[in-house]
């Protein structure tokens, strides 16, 4: 991952560790490799491994932000945080921060109003230099929301932290209860990129074979069975169907780039420039669809905020079930 010079590294390091009666460990690698490179302008733009981010952690300029949510439980991201959280992490409220107030007809997490949400990334202390790491607990499926919209403002510095919180653990990272005090503001300005479509555009493109809608929900929600969240069931029309939670493996972190590839492929028509444009129940779950095929290197997807919960809120919208 480090280049060609990594294993020159690793033998000098190992070296040392002999020569000073010290066990080099891959975390002392890690540090030395850091330590020599300060200027190197690492950036994690996808995921990072809780071994990376037990070095990068302590890099100049690094924001973690604690995203954990629950859609049943309004205080569960909250309550936890105060409970314990990843060291210096700021909290992200699904709720407060990643979404704007939603007006009946804008989906139940509509995204957020762009200046609001840029003056709280500056509260934060974000910069266009930040680098950015999401967590939550659940398979990156809330941070993911966050490093969709850092993206969405042309901000290239943003991670999911593979695994999560759990993996964080079981990788001997240490958990804190205090609260991060931000030393300055930043001083963050947007380059809006064009990743977000509106339902006039997914109307508009029912019938033309060169766009595919992805619908992130589980299977049985998408075919119009077991509706408990929306009022109205089914699918948006010509919409395939990939169950977010299929991006992952038992451990709860992203499946191989070459695994999730095939598997999107699967539902990409092969030879084609299709524009894959993802959505889900509110535009959370659809994040996770998206940041799977970023690191299955298909690149260029766009998402649907509003996704089903804004597409039924016009009875005139066409659905389908089954």
């Amino acid at each position: 991952m480090f280049g060609a010079v990594l294993p020159q590294l690793w033998l000098l390091s190992h070296a040392l560790g002999i020569i000073l009666d010290y066990k080099c460990t891959s975390l002392d690698f890690l540090k030395l490799y850091f330590q020599l490179n300060q200027e190197s302008k690492i950036m994690y733009t996808i995921l990072i491994e809780a071994e990376e981010l037990l070095v990068a952690i302590d890099r100049p300029n690094t924001i973690i932000f604690d995203c954990r949510h629950s859609l049943t439980e309004p205080d569960f991201g909250i309550d936890r945080y105060n409970d314990n959280h990843l060291p210096n992490a700021v909290y992200a409220s699904m709720d407060e921060h990643l979404s704007q107030r939603p007006n009946g007809l804008n989906g139940r997490h509509p995204f957020p109003e762009i200046q609001a949400f840029i003056e709280w990334l500056k509260n934060c202390g974000v910069n266009n230099s930040t680098q950015v790491v999401a967590y939550d607990d659940a398979g990156g499926v809330y941070a993911s929301r966050l490093w969709c919209l850092l993206k969405w403002l042309g901000h290239e510095a943003v991670a999911v932290l593979n695994g999560g919180l759990q993996n964080w653990i079981e990788s001997k990272g240490v958990l804190d209860r205090e609260v991060k005090q931000v030393p300055e503001k930043g001083n963050f300005k947007p380059h809006t990129k064009d990743i977000l479509v509106d339902s006039q555009y997914i109307l508009k493109n029912l019938k033309n074979n060169d766009v595919l809608i992805i619908d992130a929900r589980a299977n049985d929600r998408f075919r119009g069975e077991n509706e408990t969240i929306d009022p109205i069931a089914g699918h948006i029309p010509g919409a395939k169907n990939r169950f977010f939670k299929t991006n992952l493996d038992d451990d709860g972190k992203f499946k191989s780039a070459n695994t999730l590839k095939r598997s999107f492929l699967e539902l990409i028509d092969d030879g084609t420039d299709q524009q894959v444009v993802h959505q889900c129940g509110s535009g959370v779950t659809a994040c996770h669809n998206m940041l799977a095929m970023e690191v299955a290197g298909i690149k260029n997807s766009k998402l649907y905020p509003g996704s089903w919960s804004e597409w039924i809120a016009d009875t005139t919208r066409p659905i389908s079930t089954g």
